[in-house]
């Protein structure tokens, strides 16, 4: 049988052939009216580099931008099925794709953080809460995106003589002409990681930003376990490119600021093994988060 999974995120879309996991990837996503018709572009990239020959039984794939608008997601997992020549196309966000991933058993929170940062509860009875993942401009706290415009204000004032001297302000970016690029949010997060270095170094202001984004990651993980029925522990997993670059280092101070019935466990798998799962298995808790496209 035949089974594709796709994780189509921010920095890069990713497609893996499940029977022999083989894996191509594409462009990510980028904001704009023509978004998906770039996303269906990137599919064709992934799976010309798998050198992927169809026909296809089942494709499962995750987005960032999950199209929202009545009718649309149904119309472009159609498109997804006449491109792979697929019988079978189950559509959801990539925030399921990341808790399918991450918490094998179904239950408990998970938190993807990369570019952009969402959280997604989901109770024992199968019950679901989304929380954040509310876009660069009113939400995402905490993500890579988040840090990253934040060290670059701080740059700002910093050359400005408006806030305190910063090794930040040491790059060679000009965070102005940032405005004229077509990839801005990538580009305005690729700057955590040089935050998050400046933090390990000692900087006080780089260390100032990422403890505010624990905090502020801190207090989506604490939104969403309170949304679960019951007293006991609730499992939170933390998962994509922002975690797996920074470690304890972000992790620490997360940690430390969670609610008592929160607990930090490692993550099964990532959110292509999360596709996988969908694609390969029945979509159980999540039947209700998945658009189905059948040929």
């Amino acid at each position: 049988m035949n089974r594709i999974a796709i994780d189509g995120g921010q920095s890069a879309l990713r497609l893996r052939v499940a029977a022999s996991g083989r894996t191509g990837t594409g462009p990510g996503y980028t904001h704009g009216p023509d978004a998906l018709m770039r996303m269906l572009d990137a599919i064709r990239v992934a799976a010309a580099e798998v050198e992927l020959q169809g026909p296809v039984d089942v494709v499962a794939l995750g987005l960032t931008g999950y199209p929202q608008a009545p009718g649309v997601a149904e119309r472009f997992a159609g498109q997804v099925g006449e491109l792979l020549d697929a019988d079978e196309v189950r559509l959801t966000q990539d925030m399921v794709t990341a808790h399918a991933g991450a918490l094998p058993a179904g239950y408990g929170v998970v938190v993807a953080a990369g570019t952009g940062l969402v959280c997604l509860a989901v109770d024992r009875d199968g019950t679901w809460r989304k929380l954040d993942g509310h876009g660069y401009l009113f939400g995402d706290a905490g993500s890579a995106f988040a840090i990253g415009r934040a060290g670059l204000v701080a740059v700002q004032r910093a050359r400005d003589g408006r806030g305190p001297v910063t090794k930040l302000a040491d790059t060679a970016i000009d965070p102005v002409l940032l405005y004229r690029s077509s990839t801005l949010v990538d580009d305005v997060a690729r700057f955590a990681p040089e935050v998050l270095r400046c933090a390990a170094e000692g900087d006080p202001v780089a260390h100032d930003v990422l403890v505010r984004a624990a905090g502020d990651i801190a207090e989506t993980i604490g939104a969403a376990v309170a949304q679960l029925a019951g007293e006991g522990p609730v499992p939170v997993a933390c998962v994509g490119g922002l975690f797996a670059g920074a470690g304890e280092q972000l992790l620490t101070p997360v940690r430390a600021a969670l609610p008592a019935r929160a607990r930090l466990i490692p993550a099964a798998g990532n959110s292509l093994d999360g596709a996988e799962r969908l694609a390969t298995g029945p979509t159980g808790t999540y039947a209700d988060l998945i658009v189905t496209y059948r040929r």
